[in-house]
């Protein structure tokens, strides 16, 4: 569904929980890559690298609608930050998409990141005072 059929203001009451979406995903990343780097301390520059090549695979600078081809459309929509994005996107400017199911994708991959972020650093965390 695309979200021209919603007026982009009333999406402004989404706001926080797009920020909430987006902060509990950065966390599970954040622990999964702080328990990792302990054991891999050159995955930090690996992961400096990663965050800036990954800004290209999230259509910050880009509106999605720019992308034509209907493979690199589900490519980019993949990576669960892109939803967010273009729904700050169109609440705010009102251009853009909108997709309650590309929202409830990026909640649920947010969820099984988050999970996973935290059994790894529970994990690990055992050992942080013998590695680092």
């Amino acid at each position: 569904m695309q979200g021209n059929a919603i007026h982009p203001n009333s999406l402004i009451v989404l706001v926080p929980l797009l920020v909430l979406i987006m902060g509990l995903l950065s966390l599970g990343l954040g622990m999964i890559f702080s328990a990792l780097t302990t054991k891999y301390r050159d995955l930090a520059m690996l992961l400096a690298f990663g965050v800036q090549l990954l800004m290209y695979a999230t259509p910050v600078i880009y509106p999605l609608s720019s992308i034509t081809n209907p493979k690199y459309k589900l490519i980019i929509m993949a990576n669960p930050m892109s939803s967010i994005v273009e729904t700050f996107r169109y609440a705010f400017l009102g251009s853009g998409t909108f997709s309650w199911a590309a929202l409830a994708y990026s909640a649920i991959v947010t969820v099984v990141v988050l999970l996973a972020g935290i059994i790894i650093f529970n994990r690990v965390q055992k050992s942080f005072t013998d590695t680092v």
